[in-house]
């Protein structure tokens, strides 16, 4: 399969819903711009019980990622150009297709890459492109050393406070119909992936960032790649200096690193 597309009315409801979850009032009207990122509560690709993998995502090899027989998936990052507004209440089609697929080996095994590009149209207008890097790999060994993570810059002149919990786990993954279990299938996330926690989705938190960058002025570009998990119980930082933006974790690692172009 060399693309898919899918038509979706950009429904109200759910942007309110989405509102809600991240503690904000509900005031989006039909036909105002969505947010940046709220494309991503739409277009849901909803497979049966027999098309899904051991973790909860659409299995591999079946639509258009193919099998690399690496187990475990991690969203590592994407990139962001919002060329118009995407209204809300407003049919809109969003076209998937896979860019690049590769393989090598890392530091802790083999690791596979895919890059998939989602263009979102709206009256003929193309109004948002989206690339997002997924990598696979093996299941992680315990006895293993862990990587050490990143440390996160302190330098920031913007910076906000944030929590999560498992139930905004929980609706986020709802509303993005993500049904990856490490985000809120505890025994999983710790017995089977090795994480100390529930994880928190690396989408969220970039989603957190673009929400602090667009309070200044619209985004044109945005881009962030993760760079170490934070867990449901902790709190972290979102931090911004100029261009760019990072997350840091309550121990000084940094979760995400981004840039922003307005």
């Amino acid at each position: 399969m060399t693309e898919i597309r899918q038509t979706d009315v950009l429904d109200l409801a759910r942007a309110h819903a989405l509102q809600r979850a991240l503690g904000e009032a509900p005031d989006i009207e039909a036909g105002q711009p969505l947010p940046p990122f709220f494309h991503q509560i739409y277009f849901w690709d909803a497979q049966p019980p027999t098309y899904l993998g051991r973790d909860g995502h659409p299995a591999v090899g079946h639509g258009l990622i193919p099998d690399l027989g690496l187990p475990r998936r991690m969203w590592a990052g994407g990139a962001l150009e919002f060329h118009a507004p995407l209204r809300a209440a407003v049919p809109a089609q969003k076209i998937s297709r896979v860019e690049r697929v590769t393989r090598k080996e890392g530091r802790t095994g083999p690791l596979g890459f895919v890059t998939l590009r989602h263009e979102v149209h709206q009256g003929g207008t193309l109004c948002l492109s989206d690339t997002q890097d997924l990598v696979y790999r093996e299941d992680p060994d315990p006895a293993a050393p862990r990587p050490a993570p990143p440390v996160a810059r302190t330098d920031e002149t913007e910076c906000e406070a944030v929590g999560f919990g498992s139930t905004l786990l929980f609706r986020y993954s709802a509303l993005t119909f993500n049904g990856h279990r490490i985000h809120y299938d505890l025994d999983y996330a710790r017995d089977v992936e090795g994480y100390a926690g529930l994880v928190v989705h690396a989408p969220l938190l970039a989603h957190l960032l673009m929400r602090m960058a667009s309070r200044r002025n619209p985004i044109k570009r945005f881009t962030f790649r993760a760079t170490a998990p934070l867990m449901h119980v902790e709190a972290a930082t979102l931090c911004r200096c100029d261009g760019d933006m990072w997350v840091r974790g309550p121990d000084g690692r940094q979760c995400l690193i981004a840039t922003v172009d307005h």
